[in-house]
């Protein structure tokens, strides 16, 4: 079986790694599309995977309508000569656009539920595998599963944390540090956003200096006067960087919900939300969402001072407590996944027909 994976976004990434390990171990064949972002190829190398890459993002309007076109007939132009059996993406319009063209399958891993996103790819997928939790998206493609994106790759049966990261990030196993994770805001589903203002980052900054070192994560370039504070680490050892954190406070959903899977205290600033962050603090107390109103920054600098003043080992115990009922519930995604595509058509059959099936794969 050749199995292309269509990549947007580093996380995609993480979220696709152990599956595709795990299928190449079986003797299937995969390849890698992307655009080129932050540190997809650089992840997509650390793992030895074989990829094309289809060159720069476009940052304005008529440069991402071009994009469009430009990276449809690349993705299609790689089918014809790789001849996949499926195509996997997290929403990719190019891997579902291609697949239509090429009459092979599409099966889309959905959790952001960006419409102008799926209006795009929805009628040309097969499947849209989706949390069950609470979402907009009703669809007879959809297929809910009990689990989260970040659970392919950080669920216990895939991930455990290198306490030398510690010493990368020059800080004690008694120290408390928090992670700032700033973004870019150059996606098409960012527009109208503004995130953090720059003197509330700086606010947060000092406030939370003076009860942990403070470093910053970001996609986009950071100023001098934030430079010092970056993340001396590489890419691929952010979770376990987040694992041993007291806290990560920033405007990433991904890297609040990476934190949340971990066990780790996390403050997600986004006006709309989404779903699966209001999941994670409603059900399970795992996360804050704040808005990007000044105010709202504003509480949740206070939010997060008043989490670090608390003891550092009775703050990991309590998220811990709350990350092991998350678990009971949830499945290892990665091992869903390689059934279910290995399986294909015939797990959508049982998944429709009897989804209990999906707690074999604990």
């Amino acid at each position: 079986m050749n199995i292309l994976i269509d990549i947007g976004h580093p996380a995609h990434v993480h979220l696709f790694k152990n599956f595709a390990c795990e299928m190449q171990r079986k003797g299937y064949h995969i390849i890698f599309t992307c655009r080129e972002k932050e540190f997809e190829i650089h992840l997509l190398e650390e793992n030895n995977f074989q990829y094309i890459p289809f060159g720069k993002r476009y940052r304005s309007v008529l440069g991402k309508l071009w994009g469009m076109v430009e990276f449809d007939i690349k993705e299609f132009i790689t089918c014809l000569k790789f001849k996949p059996d499926i195509l996997l993406s997290h929403g990719s319009i190019y891997a579902a656009h291609a697949a239509w063209m090429t009459k092979k399958p599409h099966i889309s891993v959905e959790d952001t539920f960006n419409f102008e996103q799926i209006r795009l790819y929805l009628p040309f997928t097969k499947v849209v595998l989706t949390g069950n939790y609470k979402h907009p998206l009703q669809s007879k493609k959809v297929i809910p599963y009990a689990g989260y994106h970040e659970l392919a790759y950080l669920h216990p049966n895939r991930f455990s944390a290198d306490t030398s990261v510690l010493q990368e990030l020059c800080v004690s196993p008694e120290e408390k540090y928090v992670i700032l994770r700033f973004v870019s805001w150059n996606a098409s589903h960012d527009i109208g956003h503004k995130g953090i203002s720059y003197d509330n980052k700086l606010k947060a900054i000092k406030a939370f200096s003076n009860y942990a070192k403070v470093f910053i994560s970001s996609e986009a370039e950071l100023s001098e006067e934030l430079k010092s504070y970056q993340m001396p680490i590489l890419p691929e050892r952010m979770h376990h960087a987040i694992a041993f954190a007291s806290l990560l406070w920033g405007e990433s959903s991904t890297m609040s919900e990476e934190a949340a899977m971990l066990g780790v205290p996390s403050l997600f600033h986004n006006d709309k939300g989404t779903y699966y962050t209001t999941h994670l603090e409603e059900d399970y107390g795992l996360l804050f969402n704040y808005t990007e109103s000044i105010v709202d920054q504003e509480k949740a600098i206070t939010k997060g001072v008043e989490l670090l003043k608390r003891d550092k080992t009775d703050l990991q115990n309590e998220w811990l407590k709350k990350r092991n009922k998350m678990l009971q519930d949830k499945i290892d995604v990665t091992a869903f996944l390689v059934w279910f595509v290995e399986n294909y058509p015939e797990s959508v059959k049982i998944m429709k027909e009897t989804p209990e099936y999906q707690y074999r794969f604990r």
